[in-house]
């Protein structure tokens, strides 16, 4: 099934089943447990990120490829990092390019998002994808410069400004995606193919992302994950960086998912 979640004309959020002919019956309940798609059609008048994260986890450095782009050595175990839930973004809603802490080297990064459905602790790769409500696109905007020269010595500053994690345009649930590692993964910047890989490619796949973020740490429904960008980012443009500029457009595709598309302004 594919989730959305939008507004209808007096402001209020719903959850929505998306249908094949692209309208939506609304969705009433708790999609982390007892929810029924009601036979009531979705009044949408704007669709919003699918789900309001818990937290978000990230994890760097995952594609092997990405890895070699930028002369990195692959990490024996996954790396961890974190954004706010206050860098959420809607699709179709502008990329802020900071000002007032300025950053003039912001990438984008395609890359696929786990939503935990249900909690889990201490789990097993063999049974971590029971845990998996869906899967969406995100993109893992980067301020390159406070990432690696001005974020003290760690990466959550370059990441951690607002509207850097666009989520959307749906979640399709876990069901509908059995192999989470076989999906073809690409960014458009103005239309042109940036990034284009496959999930394949993960140094460490979902179910061993998912097992060593639960080790000793409860996931809460809610927790989405995203598990790290292939080859192509703008910093590794040859040969000069191609960073994020205003009135830029970027598309995050992941097949079986859809588009993700968020238009870029200056703060």
């Amino acid at each position: 099934m594919n989730i959305i979640r939008y507004l209808d004309s007096n402001g209020r959020a719903h959850y929505g089943s998306e249908q094949p002919d692209g309208s939506a019956l609304r969705i009433e309940g708790d999609i982390y447990g007892d929810y029924v798609v009601t036979t009531q059609p979705a009044e949408i008048t704007q669709l919003l990120a699918p789900i309001v994260p818990a937290q978000i986890l990230c994890i760097g450095l995952n594609y092997r490829r990405h890895a070699e782009e930028t002369g990195a050595k692959l990490p024996e175990r996954p790396v961890l990092f974190v954004k706010g839930i206050n860098t959420l973004q809607h699709p179709g809603e502008p990329i802020v390019l900071p000002r007032h802490l300025r950053s003039d080297e912001v990438d984008y990064e395609c890359e696929l998002a786990v939503v935990i459905g249900k909690a889990c602790k201490n789990v097993s790769p063999e049974h971590a994808l029971e845990y998996v409500l869906g899967y969406t696109c995100a993109n893992d905007v980067s301020a390159r410069d406070h990432q690696i020269k001005l974020g003290g010595g760690q990466w959550c500053r370059g990441k951690f400004f607002d509207t850097f994690a666009p989520l959307g345009p749906r979640l399709v649930t876990a069901s509908a995606i059995p192999n989470p590692n076989t999906l073809r993964i690409r960014t458009e910047l103005n239309g042109e193919t940036v990034q284009d890989s496959n999930t394949s490619d993960m140094a460490f796949d979902v179910r061993a992302i998912i097992s060593y973020l639960s080790g000793s740490t409860t996931l809460v429904p809610g927790t989405v994950i995203l598990t790290g960008t292939p080859s192509g980012v703008g910093m590794a443009a040859k040969p000069v960086p191609r960073w994020l500029k205003a009135g830029d457009s970027v598309t995050i595709e992941i097949e079986g998912i859809g588009r993700l598309t968020n238009p870029v302004v200056e703060e």
